[in-house]
């Protein structure tokens, strides 16, 4: 199976998030990485999903989201074509090591955010792959707590996935596709 990232402009309204995730559900998907956030239009969320589907059962799925009525627009986004970042936040064990745990972070791009007697919090932004081998680096000093965020992208080029999306749809905004009133309830 292969690892797909989908961005997904959606109306921002309650139970968007609980229709998109039940979609994946009902047809036994898994998702591996799902991060919802604000767009430039307040009206407009947008969601990073990462599956790992082969190509015809991708089609199904984009084809299926696109069928639900919040949803405004789906790109593929392809790490050749895209920045895609995570987040990582961990509190290792501090036992002495704080410089070596403090320039293993540099390394990486990261930073210790927060620091006691006993453990520091490294925060790190990057590449799945990098934030992975950054965690295997600082296992060696005991990972306490960890947590990492879903995957985001975006497109490296001059065009929006809106713009994209009012091109190939003629929809850019809820205000053209809203129909979430008589369907929320």
């Amino acid at each position: 199976m292969a690892q797909h990232t989908l961005s997904v402009l959606v109306e921002n309204s309650p139970g968007v998030l609980a229709r998109v995730a039940s979609l994946f559900s009902r047809r036994g998907y898994n998702i591996d990485s799902l991060a919802v956030g604000p767009t430039e239009n307040p009206e407009v969320s947008r969601m990073t999903i990462v599956l790992n589907l082969e190509g015809h059962a991708l089609d199904q799925v984009s084809a299926q989201l696109f069928k639900l009525v919040n949803v405004i627009g789906i790109q593929e986004m392809k790490s050749a074509n895209s920045r895609q970042r995570e987040l990582l936040m961990v509190k290792v064990s501090n036992q002495g090591s704080r410089s070596e745990i403090e320039e293993l972070a540099k390394r990486f791009g990261g930073q210790i955010v927060e620091e006691n007697s006993t453990s520091v919090v490294v925060e790190a932004v990057g590449t799945s792959k990098e934030l992975a081998t950054l965690l295997a680096e600082l296992k060696k000093y005991g990972v306490k707590e960890l947590v990492q965020s879903g995957l985001i992208a975006i497109e490296s080029s001059d065009t929006t996935l809106a713009e994209r999306t009012l091109q190939e749809t003629g929809l850019a905004s809820s205000e053209s596709h809203s129909q979430t009133e008589d369907y929320q309830n």
